[in-house]
């Protein structure tokens, strides 16, 4: 495959499953250890609790040697077992070998790279890469004109890795981030690979950026949702939202509408009455039409995102 030929695919049209797109969020964290082998295994298999993802979601972000890895947040203090001294101690200044010690959550699971992750994934699994951080100073989520050849250049090392994994993998890729550096590099390096803007400031900001880079589908928190009990519900820590019907507008210029980050049926449910195309979920079987028979089955009440994306 030629350099920067990830393949192009509609991000709604990668689905194995029969309902709304299944994107398995960091490999369904709900049931394995975040980012992890165990999460991808988990996240391909089907089970009693439904089918396996059609998509899981991963995060990357660079370590100290520019590898890139498998990994949220930008400490190691809240997901590894990293000596108290080091819990502040960024992913991006910590050698990889370093990283290959530390226990995810308490398990057996170490800290994987991203070749790592996408050799263990099945061929028809799509990937959703989102760029975490580009590991050199603080990017800034939406960029003024004069910014945004900067903001590209900032993330293009980290770019130029992920581009060239993909290429070694057949896997589907859509590629996702919150800051439009991320995209403006991505779009630079390999411009057929389909990309999606994480929402986060305003959902106005949001459709202004993915309307400048072209983005193939939307990825809005799920307090962005007009129509649903969710919407304005506080989820992330920059609304309230303006009263904008976001699926409506989205749909109006062709772009599947996946929404982050469900916990239970109830969730799903709603969304799915609002049109949404595709559930970034932390547990299997959410995306089903039908209720769930058991409280398991129904998944867990939604935590507090910014806990999640605090050192985002």
């Amino acid at each position: 495959m030629e350099r920067g030929s990830v393949e192009r695919v509609p991000p709604a049209t990668t689905q194995r499953s029969d309902d709304l797109l299944s994107i398995a969020h960091r490999g369904f964290a709900g049931i394995a250890p975040e980012n992890t082998i165990a999460a991808m295994r988990a996240a391909c298999g089907d089970s009693a609790d439904g089918p396996g993802a059609d998509m899981v979601e991963i995060d990357v972000q660079p370590a100290a040697n520019g590898e890139p890895v498998v990994f949220h947040d930008l400490t190691l203090g809240r997901l590894t077992d990293v000596p108290p001294a080091d819990r502040r101690r960024r992913v991006s200044e910590t050698p990889l070998e370093t990283l290959r010690n530390y226990s995810v959550l308490g398990s057996d699971e170490r800290v994987a790279t991203f070749a790592e992750v996408l050799d263990a994934l099945p061929a028809d699994v799509g990937v959703n890469v989102e760029l975490k951080h580009p590991g050199t100073g603080q990017p800034r989520r939406e960029l003024d004109p004069r910014d945004r050849s900067r903001g590209r250049d900032r993330w293009s090392p980290l770019v130029e890795r992920v581009v060239r994994a993909l290429d070694d993998h057949r896997n589907a890729a859509l590629v996702s981030s919150s800051y439009e550096g991320a995209l403006a590099a991505m779009r630079d390096v390999a411009p057929e690979t389909p990309l999606a803007y994480l929402f986060w400031n305003s959902i106005e900001a949001g459709l202004a950026v993915t309307e400048r880079y072209d983005c193939e589908a939307v990825h809005p928190s799920l307090d962005m949702v007009r129509g649903t009990d969710l919407f304005n519900s506080g989820y992330v820590p920059t609304g309230p939202f303006v009263d904008v019907d976001l699926v409506e507008r989205a749909h109006e210029t062709g772009r599947p509408v996946n929404v982050w980050t469900v916990t239970d049926w109830h969730q799903a449910s709603q969304l799915r009455a609002a049109g949404v195309d595709g559930l970034i979920a932390d547990y299997p079987g959410l995306t089903r039409a039908t209720p769930p028979r058991t409280a398991t089955d129904a998944g867990r009440s939604a935590p507090d995102a910014s806990a999640a994306m605090s050192n985002d």
